[in-house]
């Protein structure tokens, strides 16, 4: 509701409030960073998680490239931040679905003028990025077919004859990784320089459009550095109540959410 209210205009902006807070926090920085240096990188970034929500809300309704791109910046501001944080011997590891951790500029997103936190981090990073994307022929995925609805286990249709998943499970192999920066063979990943469709399914997964609703044109090689496969998916799986349950008693400052928030 009130991203609704904010980006019809509706509701007055917090931005001037929370720069405040930001402006008060970087000043007095040194002194809070003697006492818990943690404590304020924390508080920083949950006061920059406002403002750019508030910048999302508002700009989610005018056209899809516009918020997604200032999503994934933030993806990219919060993993910098963190790595910078962290010292000059931090590493990462994100965790991401394949549109947002894969290179933009090798697919259809980049052409349209999206880019993804993939794309910014091997911008910033270069060799020391390493872009891990995952795919599957057939099997599960929880999801729904509209937005709001509730999730399902949905069975996913067998890959298309012209994508790089049915060029993966024509392989007949099963299961396997298949390194891309430096194959074994370099003759493969020349063969598959060549565009090819490849399929998203994220929160929503609409089976009876899904040429046009998932899949995308792009060139696997450049967009990722290796490929996981799996023949067969599985859709995921919340924990059991009674594990959370006791994960909390054991710990009384586990989140509601947990693992999720974790």
């Amino acid at each position: 509701m009130y991203g609704r209210a904010a980006a019809a205009g509706r509701l007055k902006g917090c931005a001037e409030q929370v720069l405040d807070v930001l402006e008060e926090l970087l000043a007095r920085r040194l002194d809070y960073e003697l006492h818990d240096g943690a404590s304020v990188f924390d508080a920083e970034r949950n006061a920059v998680v406002v403002r750019e929500a508030e910048r999302y809300y508002r700009v989610m309704y005018r056209g899809s490239r516009e918020s997604w791109n200032l999503r994934d910046m933030h993806m990219f501001d919060v993993l910098r931040a963190t790595m910078e944080h962290r010292g000059p011997d931090a590493r990462a590891v994100i965790w991401a679905h394949n549109s947002h951790v894969g290179y933009a500029r090798a697919t259809e997103m980049g052409q349209r003028g999206e880019h993804n936190i993939g794309q910014l981090v091997r911008e910033a990073y270069g060799e020391a990025a390493y872009n891990i994307g995952f795919g599957t022929h057939r099997g599960a995925v929880a999801a729904d077919d509209d937005w709001d609805g509730p999730m399902r286990v949905m069975q996913v249709r067998p890959s298309h004859p012209d994508s790089y998943e049915h060029l993966c499970h024509g392989a007949a192999v099963g299961n396997f990784v298949l390194p891309l920066r430096h194959p074994a063979v370099p003759e493969l990943r020349r063969a598959l320089l060549e565009p090819r469709l490849e399929r998203a399914i994220g929160v929503l997964y609409r089976p009876r459009t899904e040429l046009v609703s998932h899949y995308f044109q792009a060139v696997l090689p450049v967009q990722f550095d290796e490929i996981v496969w799996f023949e067969e998916g599985t859709a995921v799986q919340p924990l059991p109540e009674r594990v959370v349950g006791s994960r909390r008693e054991e710990d009384p400052d586990v989140p509601e959410t947990y693992p999720f928030a974790l």
